[in-house]
């Protein structure tokens, strides 16, 4: 057999020719577009099949460089971190904050479901979580991330399923949002309310920047550098307390705090910065992810994991039309915002969003759901995700 071992040089360049691919064969594909597929996941998933067919015919295998995907890592949740912003959510409303508690909620469920159905099916409970809000909530880019984490814990295969079952979500996130918002619209015979417009001058005041330059973007990186070189102490202390937590959650909180004390002193940080920063990082992070998948160990996984997946596509839809419409107030706003839950909570913000233009667009605009949910899952979703699945973590480990 040929094997070879790529360096971080070769690593990276690898990792953008991927991507570039991806995002060609997106433009290409329909289907991509339609259901936002991630570009370093096309590129990433079609480069682990030619891994496959290496592995299975036994002719040759790749390996490349971890260190600068878990840099790229670090500096993406980095920067979820500096969106968790307390005066933010004080200013969106009662409306956010509800519709936050549905979230946090649902994420927990979904780890619940997740940890037992892969008990019972005689599978590591880690395997669990890597089908539960990792996936679902957290999207691929958390997929990436915990996938590596949960197999060193010895949670075999873990990333593989991760990136799968995302995969999955951002269907089936989209596939059950139209129904559900359907069905609740007929039931209670909903109507669209005369468009209103939130008060979001003040939070737009919050996030106001100047033109992108080299001093704004260099501001950003010392944030985001200053965010990391702490945060790395913060785990090590933990573990002395027999508490794991993965090398990114210390930075991230550390980013937390730095953002919350500048909102405070009314220090504007320069967030457009820190997020394209964040969004370069995912995206090579996640290329190098992909690239090295190991499909071949999904297989032994082919049937709990279908059986998983079914469960939680059947809760999410149950937990949104019983759940969000309920506690988001029982009126079209609520349907809206349960149409667009299914996208989120399967997939992504992007999903849930066009699922509520797809079902607002014959059935009336709610200002107050497109003002909601992008707000909850650009903001604070992922930093509460993954706060979350540290703490199953440390209870199954």
């Amino acid at each position: 057999m040929f094997e070879y071992s790529f360096n971080m040089a070769e690593t990276l360049a690898i990792a953008v020719i991927i991507l570039l691919l991806g995002r060609w064969i997106k433009r290409k594909v329909e289907f991509f577009e339609k259901f936002f597929i991630p570009a370093p996941v096309i590129g990433g998933v079609i480069f682990s099949l030619i891994l496959l067919i290496g592995h299975v015919t036994g002719t040759f295998s790749i390996s490349f460089d971890g260190v600068l995907k878990d840099f790229l890592m670090i500096i993406f949740f980095t920067t979820i971190g500096f969106s968790a912003s307390l005066e933010l959510l004080k200013k969106g409303g009662v409306g956010v904050a509800l519709f936050l508690v549905c979230a946090t909620v649902l994420v927990v469920l979904q780890d619940i479901v997740g940890v037992y159905l892969a008990k019972f099916f005689g599978l590591h409970p880690f395997i669990g979580l890597a089908a539960g809000s990792v996936p679902l909530t957290g999207g691929h880019g958390t997929s990436g991330a915990f996938g590596p984490v949960l197999e060193e814990a010895g949670a075999a295969g873990a990333l593989s399923v991760a990136i799968a079952c995302a995969t999955f979500g951002l269907v089936a996130g989209c596939l059950i949002g139209g129904p559900v918002g359907r069905r609740l619209l007929t039931k209670y015979n909903l109507k669209a309310k005369p468009i209103e417009h939130p008060e979001t001058e003040d939070i737009i005041d919050l996030e106001e920047q100047l033109p992108i330059s080299e001093k704004s973007l260099f501001d950003g990186i010392v944030v985001i550098a200053i965010s990391m070189g702490i945060g790395t102490y913060i785990p090590l202390v933990a573990k002395k307390y027999g508490l794991v937590l993965p090398p990114y959650i210390g930075s991230m909180l550390v980013a937390a705090v730095i953002r919350n004390i500048a909102d405070a002193k009314k220090v504007i940080l320069p967030m457009r910065e820190i997020s394209i920063t964040g969004n370069i990082a995912l995206s090579l992070f996640l290329a190098m992810a992909l690239m090295s998948l190991r499909l071949w160990e999904l297989a032994a996984l082919a049937l709990p994991l279908v059986v998983i997946l079914i469960v939680q596509t059947i809760m999410m839809g149950l937990f949104a039309y019983y759940v969000t419409f309920n506690i988001m107030g029982r009126d079209y706003d609520a349907c809206v915002l349960a149409t667009g839950h299914c996208g989120f909570g399967l997939g992504a913000t992007p999903n849930a969003m066009a699922n509520m233009e797809s079902f607002a667009s014959s059935t009336g605009f709610s200002a107050k759901a497109f003002f909601i949910l992008p707000l909850v899952g650009s903001l604070f979703i992922d930093f509460i995700n993954a706060s979350i699945i540290t703490f199953f973590m440390n209870i199954f480990k």
